[in-house]
């Protein structure tokens, strides 16, 4: 048997075809054998269209029964999928296009003009159009096509995606996905999770994500369930689908969100059988608070762009707010030293992780690659924590000064390059700082070369064009000088706790 992700996926929906796969609140219905048909209408496109194995597709649309197709047909086809953030600019899909060079650029309708510039300047050969239903766009073209049911017959170690991740030197970096990390992640997480025949899944979660799109996805189709799917995170909709479902994946703003409805509680969640969370730190007293108010206690794991699920607490067990729980079946988690040295329990330090979950490297940075690898193939997350002596992760910091906002990554040094390079500014600080909506905040410090000749306007007028919406400072705090130690390093901590509040 092939290792191609899609043809265990379709191996599972066997004599099941007849099965919702995907229903919307519009009254829209996909079964598996719909899905199936479609995808394979997709992969017949994307050759028609120049994809063979190996070539990439990008794809920066919103969230569409549509866009989940195309995916599927990427599979099917041997292309390699790199979904976009639809908040990305201009100027940051001009760098992803440059340095993938894929086959076919997809992008939303209303994005036309601007993505016929990007894909002329980057040498695409094809721009294509998707909204969020079939008509007059790339979703009609497939519909138009013969299916092509060839499944690209694959090797493990053969490319299913790239997801760009930015780097703390602020240039963004493709971690190489392949299909048998995907594969072996998502068959791990189906029986971790104890998935069971009838599981409903509801789906609020953006799908250029690894949580949306391959965690939640994977293993719903892999169970041959039936996804809500929603457009996006609204509490009165997650509110009104809860009773239908029995599992819901989410970031923690999902949890506090649902909390602040004073009416929330037990008869929101009498059909639920799981809530999961993760992208993002949850903090104590909202597990504490939902358990009160719910019955149920929220699963929380660990992940990241490079490795899908490394951790999780246990479906069966104590699961301890605070921590991410235990290393997965086949998978090894470590704590080390800067320099490699193994820590004892109790003792924090860099979480190393290894296992077939774990990426094949960056795109087209083999020094970055052998940079975050240790030499027996443990990969140096760059996250902070310790293990107890059960093997149980708490995670503590993160070594790289990575921002989680929302579930969303974001690294302090591309913003501080982007506000850096604004004339008229002298240095500048990103931190992040608590948020009790968000987990947490942007905040902007910024050194001019002249007192009183910057305005927040300014800044913010620059930094909306050049960054993503998600990465904007919250608030921006002009100073004379920033905190720095001895060795003239920026204090950050300082920072962190002079802006807390």
């Amino acid at each position: 048997m092939s290792a191609n992700l899609y043809e265990l996926i379709q191996q599972r929906m066997q004599g099941k075809t007849d099965r919702p796969a995907i229903v919307t609140p519009e009254g829209g219905l996909w079964t598996y054998g719909d899905l199936d048909d479609l995808s394979a209408r997709f992969a017949g496109l994307l050759r028609r269209y120049g994809v063979t194995p190996g070539a990439r597709v990008v794809m920066q649309v919103d969230k569409s029964v549509g866009a989940v197709a195309l995916y599927l047909g990427c599979l099917r086809a041997g292309a390699i999928f790199i979904p976009l953030n639809t908040s990305y600019t201009a100027e940051e899909v001009d760098y992803f296009l440059k340095d993938a060079r894929p086959q076919i650029f997809v992008c939303r309708p209303e994005g036309e003009e601007a993505a016929e510039k990007l894909a002329a300047d980057a040498c695409v050969p094809f721009l294509k159009l998707m909204g969020t239903s079939p008509e007059n766009c790339f979703w009609a073209e497939a519909l138009a096509t013969d299916p092509d049911p060839d499944i690209e017959d694959y090797e493990e170690d053969d490319l299913a995606a790239i997801l760009y991740t930015s780097g703390t030197t602020g240039k963004p970096k493709g971690a190489m996905l392949s299909h048998g990390n995907l594969s072996s992640n998502a068959l791990t997480l189906l029986d971790y999770w104890a998935f069971e025949d009838g599981d409903v899944l509801l789906h609020a979660l953006p799908v250029f994500h690894v949580h949306g799109l391959f965690v939640a996805l994977h293993t719903a189709f892999l169970n041959v369930s039936k996804v809500i799917f929603l457009e996006k995170y609204e509490v009165g909709l997650i509110r009104k689908y809860l009773p239908e479902s029995t599992i819901l994946m989410g970031v923690p703003t999902f949890y506090t969100r649902l909390l602040a409805e004073e009416d929330f509680g037990k008869e929101d969640c009498a059909n639920m059988r799981l809530f999961i969370s993760g992208s993002a730190p949850m903090t104590a007293q909202v597990h504490r608070e939902f358990e009160a108010r719910t019955g149920h206690r929220i699963l929380e794991r660990y992940g990241m762009t490079e490795a899908g699920m490394i951790t999780s607490n246990p479906y069966d067990g104590e699961r301890i707010a605070g921590t991410v729980g235990f290393a997965l079946p086949g998978i090894e988690v470590r704590i080390a030293d800067e320099e490699g040295n193994l820590l004892p329990a109790g003792e924090t330090g860099i979480v190393e992780a290894r296992g077939p979950n774990i990426f094949q490297g960056y795109w087209q940075m083999p020094e970055k690659t052998s940079e975050e690898f240790r030499d027996d193939g443990f990969f140096i997350t760059g996250d902070v924590g310790s293990l107890d002596d059960e093997a149980r992760l708490t995670l503590e910091g993160r070594a790289k000064d990575l921002i989680i906002s929302g579930g969303l990554n974001i690294y302090p040094k591309e913003i501080e390059a982007c506000l850096d390079a604004i004339d008229g500014v002298k240095e500048s600080a990103v931190i992040g700082v608590p948020d009790a909506d968000f987990g947490e905040a942007v905040i902007a410090v910024v050194v001019p070369e002249v007192p009183e000749t910057i305005s927040e306007a300014a800044l913010r007028e620059v930094v909306s064009k050049k960054l993503a919406r998600f990465k904007h400072p919250k608030s921006y705090h002009l100073v004379a000088e920033l905190p720095r130690n001895t060795m003239g390093k920026v204090q950050k901590n300082i920072l962190r706790q002079q802006y807390a509040n």
